[in-house]
């Protein structure tokens, strides 16, 4: 097996609540969502799409920066996954019609382990990407006015509402960015 193929091991594991990031800014990437509308979110989702399609085309696109810290590959393999989970997420928000939803769990380093991120073709993931983003763009693009007000909860209770999932949603796809540096 050659070597871009081979097994570099789990990521370190996030398990933390990111939900603050709704209440303050992020001091890493500085995404503040109190300075984000949701009328942005699809403009704001298109360009990460652009952008994670630029870092696809990167010689270093499968290097790992850090043992335990995935790569650009596999962060591009994430965050198409992440415009699928919110995409669906979005999708049950407005099926519900206002009353509260619950979202299923999602456990991000399984899936990353299942798919086995490390060992695709990062030209068909540029493919992917720019098409998950653009489906999650024109989503995010449908809810209006009271809307964005319809409740949820995450599986750990937290609770949403389809404005604080875009924002959610936004800060996740922008931190990434900065993770690689895009």
């Amino acid at each position: 097996m050659s070597e871009p193929f081979r097994d570099p091991g789990p990521s370190n594991p996030d398990d933390a609540d990111w939900t603050w990031v709704l209440t303050r800014p992020c001091p890493d990437c500085g995404f503040d969502a109190a300075a984000t509308d949701t009328a942005d979110v699809p403009a704001i989702l298109r360009d990460a799409g652009e952008r994670y399609a630029a870092a696809l085309r990167r010689d270093d696109v499968r290097t790992r920066p850090a043992q335990g810290v995935w790569s650009t590959l596999e962060y591009a393999c994430h965050v198409r996954d992440v415009c699928d989970v919110m995409t669906g997420r979005l999708d049950q928000v407005l099926a519900g019609g206002g009353e509260v939803v619950r979202f299923a769990n999602w456990d991000q380093d399984a899936t990353a382990q299942e798919k086995q991120y490390w060992r695709s073709d990062p030209e068909a993931i540029e493919r992917e990407v720019t098409g998950a983003f653009e489906t999650a763009a024109t989503a995010y693009g449908r809810p209006s006015g009271a809307q964005w007000e319809w409740p949820a909860l995450r599986s750990n209770g937290s609770p949403f509402t389809a404005r604080t999932l875009a924002l959610y949603f936004v800060h996740d796809i922008r931190h990434h960015l900065w993770d690689v540096n895009a």
